[in-house]
């Protein structure tokens, strides 16, 4: 494990028992109803979710599919476990790291994640993981925020990164849809009701 996330690591397992408060308010208003619009995008049998975190994605869960969730955080994932003993949901957890998945190739249909790529030390890397163990055909959906296309907000933002990673392990500036275009998926769109910091991914294998 490098030095890099080494120290995301400590961070999340740091804050991962606050993590559901400190989000409570921009869940509540804005992302919670993103989760839904992308989960119901999930199609075939099996699905996996890369950054499962504390488990905000289990009210969007479908009930028919065989679902399996990993993050690389054990404090986060202790989280996740406590959610599912008060609501129970049918999923497989794991601890994994997402630049590194101990999975075969083409084994998923659906591959997603929500704000995951903003703390993977090495996205690229993450992506071409994802790529590899989604099937031919397949799709990874992905809901991030990204570095915004506004030139005066994506100053402030860059300027801004340091600190926030240093506080929250997630960078605020990360340029995801380029690095996701940098793989090798055959398309790659970007939901039109995307705003310039929050986009809506859809990658075909």
């Amino acid at each position: 494990m490098s030095t890099e996330q080494e120290e995301t690591l400590r961070r999340y397992n740091r804050i991962a028992p606050f993590f559901d408060v400190m989000e409570g308010m921009i869940e509540g208003l804005f992302f919670s109803r993103l989760r839904k619009q992308i989960w119901h995008q999930v199609e075939g049998e099996h699905v996996l979710e890369v950054g499962v975190g504390t488990g905000k994605n289990f009210p969007y869960y479908p009930a028919e599919k065989q679902m399996t969730a990993i993050d690389f955080s054990p404090v986060m994932l202790r989280q996740a476990k406590n959610k599912l003993q008060r609501r129970p949901v049918n999923v497989a957890l794991d601890q994994m790291d997402v630049e590194q998945l101990f999975f075969a190739d083409n084994s998923f249909d659906t591959v997603i994640g929500t704000f995951l790529f903003c703390s993977v030390p090495r996205p690229k890397r993450g992506l071409q993981e994802l790529y590899r163990v989604c099937k031919p055909g397949g799709q990874v959906l992905l809901l991030e925020h990204v570095l915004s296309s506004n030139a005066a907000l994506a100053a402030t933002m860059n300027f801004l990164n340091p600190v926030v990673k240093r506080m929250m392990g997630a960078n605020i500036n990360r340029e995801t849809v380029k690095n996701v275009k940098s793989c090798a998926f055959d398309k790659v769109r970007v939901d039109p009701v995307s705003g310039h910091v929050v986009k809506l991914i859809k990658a075909i294998k």
